[in-house]
């Protein structure tokens, strides 16, 4: 039966990162699940992180398709140059997405980007699963306190800051779209281009 529970967490981990929005961070999801089983914390930590790192990874592989669909040319060329000029950093791209998901932040824009602009995922994965894994542990370890106010396992998903994080993506996934990222990185100016949309 445990082994039932432990797939699903894997399965709703992946579901909740396969999404193109934001939606709830895939810990809410290990949590609910360790509190209503009573599950190992550890062993939901691997298969919901597994399910995460599998869900982004899928993510980013269809993400492309869509851009192709609504963006013009112009900005998918944008963004791809900017994917260029992000993996040629080498190692401080890996530490990048080191910190970036040790912070509880949505890593939606990070693979949008990441899928749009077209970079490898392979070479930045262990990086998002060190990186995850340790931030879920903190969230998800920090749980047994909610075990004892289950009620409010359900009031997470509509905590302030669950919706706070769904709105930082928002805005970042908007930012990532909008700014002209060929003019950043070669005249170091910011500027904006809302006509992105075929």
């Amino acid at each position: 039966m445990d082994v039932l529970i432990y797939f699903l967490v894997f399965i709703a981990s992946l579901l909740v990162d396969v999404v193109p929005f934001a939606g709830p961070p895939a810990w809410t999801v290990m949590v609910f699940f360790q509190v209503q089983y009573k599950l190992n914390i550890w062993t939901v930590l691997v298969f919901g992180v597994a399910g995460s790192a599998v869900g982004r990874y899928i993510y980013s592989q269809y993400i492309p398709y869509i851009s192709d669909r609504f963006l013009k040319s112009s900005k998918k060329s944008d963004l791809q140059f900017m994917g260029k000029k992000f993996t040629s950093m080498g190692w401080k791209t890996i530490v990048f997405v080191f910190f970036y998901t040790l912070l509880p932040l949505p890593s939606t824009p990070l693979f949008t980007a990441v899928g749009i602009a077209r970079i490898k995922v392979w070479k930045i994965m262990p990086a998002f699963i060190a990186g995850k894994f340790i931030s879920d542990a903190a969230l998800v370890v920090s749980g047994d306190y909610v075990a004892k106010n289950a009620y409010q396992v359900g009031r997470m998903f509509l905590s302030w800051q669950n919706l706070a994080g769904i709105l930082f993506g928002l805005i970042a996934v908007c930012l990532f779209l909008f700014i002209d990222w060929r003019k950043v990185l070669t005249e170091k100016k910011i500027t904006f281009n809302f006509n992105i949309w075929k």
